[in-house]
């Protein structure tokens, strides 16, 4: 499995902040402090928080289908207002990471989309708190494919999260 250009580990875990903290976000920390692209002194940062993984991610849920690059380019509207998702990452995860990958890049009509999600499957209490959580792993990919500020952003995501 891929996202983008950058390889994913779809291995089961017992435990979803375990199997994030695992398999998604500490293995791009390291190539992104590799690569220059998150300094040490960051690293420790998002290290700090996948250590509070647990505490952190809120209340367990079984895991979820995701798209899992889920961003505006891979949203389409037609002019009926219909949605079609193109280019699925597709895995089992937790329901809150599509949704602040969404937020992350910007989706049109967001706050109709998340109404809808919450009339359908409500979230738990405080998912929005928890963006930046789900939003680490993304940020740390695009930090090893494209560099720029995208480590930066993940360590000031980090610093939301924790």
């Amino acid at each position: 499995a891929r996202i983008g250009r950058a390889p994913l580990r779809n291995t089961p875990g017992a435990d979803w902040p375990r199997w994030y903290a695992e398999h998604r976000v500490l293995p791009y920390l390291r190539r992104a402090v590799d690569t220059g692209a998150v300094r040490p002194a960051g690293a420790a940062v998002v290290e700090d928080v996948m250590e509070r993984l647990p505490e952190l991610a809120g209340p367990a849920e079984p895991p979820a289908r995701l798209h899992g690059d889920l961003w505006n380019g891979n949203v389409l509207w037609d002019p009926e207002g219909r949605v079609r998702l193109i280019d699925p990452a597709a895995h089992g995860g937790h329901r809150e990471t599509d949704l602040a990958m969404l937020r992350l890049f910007g989706c049109p009509y967001l706050d109709r989309v998340l109404a809808g999600y919450q009339e359908v499957a409500p979230l738990a209490d405080g998912w929005s708190a928890r963006v930046g959580i789900h939003q680490l792993f993304p940020l740390l990919v695009h930090a090893v494919l494209f560099g720029g500020g995208y480590g930066e952003q993940a360590v000031a995501a980090a610093r939301t999260a924790g």
